[in-house]
């Protein structure tokens, strides 16, 4: 399968079916998606999946958000995206590149560690904090997020 990761351009509606796979907030995904750098993954010209990577703090950035429409996941879109997104906070100067994901995302959790990542802490109720409706995954309630980082 063929596909191109690039910017979303100012011009181009901003993907929202796609990014609330990831995050089911759109008032949390309207916090960071103008500070944050957007990029999709197109297939035939349709984006199919999304990273957004924001500068945290010096040296440091974080993808805030990454996600793949479900029937395009197991083809490599995620690990191209998050690839694309390492390498391009690298290029700015990014020692580290952080991510975090929920207690229950137990798919994301392998998947982030698979790529060098390695779990940093533990944001205790975030999902509890941030978050009006519960969440569940894999049957287990998402109450904590785990923090990964890697160093670049």
């Amino acid at each position: 399968m063929e596909f191109i990761i690039r910017p979303l351009l100012k011009e181009e509606a901003v993907p929202y079916e796609i990014l609330l796979l990831a995050d089911p907030s759109k008032a949390v995904v309207d916090e960071y998606i103008d500070r944050g750098q957007v990029s999709v993954a197109l297939v035939q010209d349709e984006p199919r999946g999304i990273v957004v990577l924001l500068h945290t703090r010096p040296e440091t950035y974080e993808i805030v958000n990454l996600a793949v429409e479900e029937q395009w996941q197991g083809k490599g879109l995620g690990k191209a995206l998050l690839r694309y997104a390492v390498q391009q906070a690298k290029d700015q100067g990014a020692k580290t590149v952080e991510i975090g994901t929920g207690n229950s995302s137990l798919d994301q959790l392998g998947f982030y560690q698979r790529e060098g990542f390695r779990i940093t802490g533990i944001d205790r109720d975030f999902f509890v904090r941030h978050y009006s409706e519960p969440i569940v995954e894999n049957g287990i309630p998402c109450v904590d997020m785990l923090r990964l980082s890697k160093e670049v």
